[in-house]
């Protein structure tokens, strides 16, 4: 299996991502070369902050994202400043087509969704959780560390 794991100097890593921004009063405003041009956007903001974008989609009054994200990094600012940014370059752009639509420089909803995504189930992790520090762990870990020094 494929490891996705990322190291720094004293963290190694696998951290994504699944969010969600909603347009203010979920008015219909992301056209498809609006959407098109905010995966740009995100995807350029994102490595600006050690990130990637691995996936991106949309419909007309919602985005979301699929983000590799580095551990270092603060949510709440990440998230604010993603906002922010698109936002900021989107109004820049598509002045004309967004005038009808916000008569302040709104654009994005103030509340969000961010939840982590991971390889496994939750219920994996909680029986991995569980088993630390009982027999049957120990008992396992012993008998991998026996064909490890026997091999």
């Amino acid at each position: 299996m494929e490891s996705n794991n990322k190291s720094s100097s004293h963290a190694v890593f696998n951290i994504k991502l699944h969010i969600v921004f909603v347009t203010k009063y979920r008015r219909k405003t992301l056209a498809p070369e609006l959407l098109e041009y905010l995966e740009t956007a995100f995807g350029e903001i994102l490595e600006g902050w050690r990130c990637k974008l691995i996936e991106f989609g949309g419909e007309l009054d919602h985005i979301y994202l699929l983000v590799d994200i580095h551990p270092a990094l603060d949510i709440s600012v990440l998230i604010n400043n993603l906002k922010t940014a698109s936002a900021r370059r989107t109004r820049n752009r598509f002045a004309e087509h967004l005038a009808p639509f916000y008569h302040k420089p709104l654009f994005w909803h103030r509340a969000y969704f961010v939840g982590s995504v991971g390889g496994v189930t939750l219920e994996t992790i909680r029986a991995y959780v569980e088993a630390q520090g009982t027999e049957e762990h120990v008992h396992k870990a012993k008998a991998k560390s026996k064909t490890k020094s026997s091999a």
